[in-house]
């Protein structure tokens, strides 16, 4: 069971943009095979066949994939061809495995493709004379723009081989200050993470930040390397604290999260350092030093206060207000829900509003405060109108229902327990007119008998 919030440990999925990917320009090579119908072909021969060479005539007749591998050999790419050669067998191997039916089996064939084609002919071309020409940084800038060609789905094997295939060129190059090397190891810790390899992530993810620290580099995005692997190793740490926690492994979990905290404060992300503030608390709390959680939890609140950032402070007050609960503090937990009401009034935060009524009226509620409770969620409910959200102005319409319940309960009972003909009276005239319990009966009945002597 997890004991940390999922929301804050999912992988980002997408890899960052470290260069602007290069556009590839399409080949000249003959596409007839790509025409369907039989006037596209006569009117495409009329005009591309007359005076051709035998060559090109076999160029015309030859599927676009083994166009483009007779030109790579030609020019001596031999390395280049094996590679796509083998890189287009394992597509369809792939397509064979899934069978029909498939995701993958829905997509043409990689041979099929022609745009796809050419963008692995120009890039491994290319990449392959770099090589030769010992210039791994251009090497590894052709191999990266491969791997941000195939983005589907269906072609994450793609990608990744590609990606792998920079980390190992990233080594080589030597000129860039470990630029490169740094981008490999943020693109592998993510292929490692989102295969749950999380140890191997780490350890990636820990170079990343190693070689970006002092560094003034910036994705396509203009956000810092150095806080990307800050972010990065926080998210990471925070899951491995978790597993930590789901195996009692407790003090082990709590320095995993402050080594959290402390890239969160790094990468200099007020929200990050709330987050990863709170999830440190939660393993204290889970270790049985409660003190020291509140103490967190409330670094969590000051953080989210500032930020305006309602969820999180749903988070940070609910668990002050579970471990003040479960200490018997009564007292401090009205005072905690107070002022969680206060910030929320006067940050104009209303959904904030709306969750700190409802904390401190379950709270009322689980007292036995059933008037109390009742004007905490009226006040809720009043708030959630404001927000036009409907879902959240009938959670808050149940509430009041509940604790109007709970309010007729206690005079129900009362009576129920009285035993005398007095109160079956009372509950008898409940009972035809649900308004108020405690209304005199001998009242309700004159009532009804003066409106029944009435002339229609």
């Amino acid at each position: 069971m997890n004991v940390l919030p999922q929301a804050i440990l999912q992988s980002p999925g997408e890899h960052p943009r470290f260069i602007e990917q290069t556009a590839c320009p399409s080949l000249d090579f003959a596409r007839i095979h790509l025409i369907k119908d039989k006037d596209g072909i006569d009117d495409y021969l009329a005009k591309n066949i007359k005076g051709l060479s035998k060559q090109e005539a076999a160029a015309n007749r030859n599927s676009y994939k083994k166009n483009i591998c007779i030109h790579m050999l030609r020019q001596g790419y031999h390395k280049s061809f094996s590679e796509l050669f083998t890189l287009i067998q394992k597509w369809n191997a792939l397509r064979e495995a899934a069978g029909p039916g498939s995701a993958i089996w829905q997509q043409k064939s990689l041979e099929e493709q022609p745009d796809k084609l050419d963008q692995l002919y120009h890039f491994l071309t290319r990449a392959e004379a770099a090589q030769r020409a010992g210039h791994y940084e251009e090497v590894y800038d052709n191999q990266l723009n491969l791997a941000y060609c195939f983005n589907g789905p269906e072609e994450k094997w793609l990608s990744n081989y590609f990606y792998e295939q920079c980390f190992n060129t990233a080594q080589l190059v030597t000129i860039d200050g470990g630029k490169r090397e740094a981008q490999a190891h943020a693109n592998m810790g993510l292929i490692n993470e989102e295969q749950g390899q999380v140890m191997k992530a780490a350890k990636h993810y820990e170079a990343f930040h190693q070689l970006t620290e002092g560094s003034t580099w910036k994705d396509e995005t203009g956000y810092t390397y150095n806080s990307l692997a800050c972010k990065h190793l926080w998210r990471i740490y925070t899951l491995l604290a978790d597993k930590m926690l789901e195996n009692k492994e407790h003090q082990q979990a709590i320095k995993t999260l402050i080594k959290a905290l402390k890239m969160a404060k790094e990468g200099g992300d007020r929200k990050m350092e709330g987050e990863a503030a709170y999830c440190l608390s939660l393993a204290y709390n889970v270790a049985g030093e409660q003190q020291k959680a509140l103490s967190i939890l409330n670094t969590s609140v000051e953080i989210f206060t500032g930020l305006c950032d309602s969820a999180g402070l749903r988070r940070a007050y609910a668990a002050i207000t579970e471990i003040l609960v479960s200490q018997g503090k009564a007292d401090e937990t009205i005072q905690c829900l107070g002022e969680f009401m206060k910030a929320a009034e006067n940050a104009h935060l209303n959904q904030s509003l709306v969750d700190s009524c409802v904390l401190f009226g379950n709270i009322c509620n689980e007292r036995g405060n059933y008037n109390e409770a009742f004007e905490k969620f009226i006040q809720a409910f009043e708030a959630a109108k404001t927000l036009n959200n409907l879902p959240l102005v009938d959670e808050t319409k149940t509430y009041c229902g509940i604790a109007n319940a709970h309010k007729l309960m206690v005079a129900f009972n009362s009576h129920i327990e009285a035993e005398d003909p007095l109160s079956l009276q009372y509950l008898l005239a409940w009972k035809e007119n649900r308004s108020d319990m405690c209304t005199d009966p001998l009242t309700v009945e004159h009532d009804k008998e003066t409106s029944a002597s009435k002339p229609l």
